[in-house]
Formats: structure tokens, sequence, C-alpha cells
């Protein structure tokens, strides 16, 4: 008898915290950076070298994407190359000044709110096996409601940027030379309903209520 009710009281405690994943994860947010405010302080996506190689550091937006909240996110990446660069034994490398980088993030599902990432950078040199290049980001959220907005309101959406983003060489990652920029998307409305909590409530007085029995019964 005692080990049905606790296996009763345990499987209401298990519903109920499965139903709070489920209803916590139930959002879906679609974003973008694919605007034209996306773009190195100079213009465009693409930013070529101070001195040394030819070299090149592109950004590649993200379209339209849908992601679940909360989740971890990827804003885009940047692809940096430099085909006449040597190793740093060759000699042979590229130096980019200092530089700024707009990211504008355009929240789709909350009306087409809009806020922008401001990544800096001092430069730095690149070879074959060596990139020096590192983005600071600035502010760390955009969202929720119109905190750090540039136009429109995120409502309970915000979106949050990895605080610096170190550019791989010209020859690693995944996808050769390619740097992904990471963050994060949450949402306020993405917490438990009230029948859940009830369940959780319920399920953990259904334990409580057995083990005091379990103790005065003589």
């Amino acid at each position: 008898m005692r080990i049905g009710r606790l296996v009763q009281a345990a499987a209401i405690t298990g519903a109920a915290l499965f139903m709070l994943v489920a209803n916590a994860s139930a959002t879906s947010i679609t974003f973008n950076t694919n605007t034209a405010g996306t773009k190195f302080s100079g213009g465009g996506l693409s930013l070529g070298q101070f001195m040394g190689q030819n070299a090149t550091l592109t950004f590649v937006a993200d379209p339209s994407t849908a992601s679940g909240v909360p989740s971890g996110i990827n804003f885009g990446n940047f692809t940096l190359a430099c085909a006449t660069c040597t190793t740093i034994a060759g000699g042979n490398g590229a130096l980019f000044s200092a530089f700024t980088f707009n990211l504008v993030v355009t929240d789709v599902t909350d009306g087409g709110a809009t806020g922008t990432f401001i990544g800096t950078s001092p430069g730095g040199f690149v070879f074959l096996d060596q990139s020096t290049i590192v983005i600071t980001w600035t502010p760390a959220q955009l969202g929720t409601g119109t905190n750090n907005a540039t136009s429109g309101s995120f409502g309970p959406t915000a979106f949050t940027i990895t605080p610096t983003t170190i550019i791989v060489n010209p020859t690693s990652g995944a996808q050769v030379g390619s740097t992904t920029l990471q963050g994060a998307v949450t949402s306020a409305s993405a917490v438990p309903e009230p029948m859940t909590l009830s369940l959780v409530g319920g399920g953990l007085l259904g334990l409580g209520l057995w083990r005091r029995k379990k103790v005065v019964r003589p």
C-alpha cells in the first residue's frame, strides 16, 4: 500500500515536471540579422586589410531564423580569408586596423522590433596559422520591451550576445576560416502555467502526506 502511494505521488510529480519543460519550451521566436544596418563602420559586409597581403574579413548574416525559447542561437558568421598569406614562420601576413561592426537584430515575431549590437576591435595580425583579431560586443542584451531597442518593442523577448568573438585563422574551423557569432534568445512568456504549478504542488504534497503517515504509524 505504501509503495503504491509513493508511486502515485511520484507519477504526479513526474508528469507535472514534464509539462513544466514542455510549457517552458513552447514559445518560438523568428529573427534575422540580414538588414542594411548590419555592416562594418566603413560600409558593407566585407573589410580589407590595412597593410600586408591581401586579406578580407567578411560577415555572412542569418536570414529569418526560427528558434525555440530559451535557446542558444547563431547571429551569423565571420569568414577570414588570405590567399597569399603564409604561416608565421614564412613571414607573409596581413594587418587589419581597428574597426567597428554593427549587428542589427530584427525580432520578426514581436512586430519587427530592432536593436543593434556594436562590436569593436583594435584589429590584429593574420597568418595562415594565426589570427589576433578579437571583437568585443556591447550592449550585453537587447530587450525585453524597449531595452536597447532601436525601434519598436521586443515585448517579452530578449537577445544576448557573447562578450567577445575571437576570429579564427584562415585555415581553422569546421568551415575553413569561419567564426560563428553566438548568442541566446529568451522570453519572459516562457514560464510555467498555473495548472502546471498546481500539479507540481499536488505531487509534492502527496509525497509529504505519505511521508507523514509513515512516521506517525506505530
